[in-house]
């Protein structure tokens, strides 16, 4: 089983009420087993919701109490997005996961970059708190950057 980001299947659970569908998930959704997951509705977020960035650091941090997530007004949303990455992270034994598809940018999935904790669109190098969560429990995690058929076979074959 794969781990997919809600939205990457086109669920709508990203903040806006959106998604962000992408063709090849979709294209292989019957042939590859997935369990969809939004961290930050697992941890009780709504749709829609305030957009929220990690501040002072990354998901490593924030799991650590070194960082903490604020929405846009300066909410601290902090523990719904651990919550959301704890009850994600349950699921890898309970449904056999052996790697995650994650939504790049996300402050909860980000696997490369995350925006700055700034509101102004500007991303950096780290990691979304899930996503964080998911590579120190060893599991593969990789953006829907990075996907391929060649990935999406390989993965197929792990699962």
């Amino acid at each position: 089983m794969i781990l997919v980001s809600s939205c990457l299947l086109g669920l709508k659970t990203r903040y806006d009420g959106g998604n962000n569908a992408q063709k090849l998930l979709l294209k292989y959704k019957d042939l590859l087993k997935f369990i969809p997951v939004c961290p930050e509705v697992e941890g009780g977020l709504s749709i829609p919701r305030l957009p929220a960035e990690i501040v002072n650091g990354d998901g490593s941090k924030v799991l650590t109490g070194q960082a903490r997530v604020l929405d846009c007004r300066g909410r601290d949303v902090t523990t719904a997005f651990v919550k959301g990455a704890k009850i994600t992270a349950g699921k890898l034994s309970s449904h056999n996961i052996t790697a995650a598809i994650l939504k790049e940018g996300s402050p909860s999935c980000g696997v490369h970059r995350i925006y700055d904790g700034t509101f102004t669109k500007h991303k950096k190098a780290g990691q979304g708190v899930t996503a964080a969560l998911l590579q120190q429990l060893n599991l593969p995690v990789y953006s829907e950057e990075e996907l391929t058929e060649e990935l999406l076979a390989f993965l197929q074959s792990q699962s």
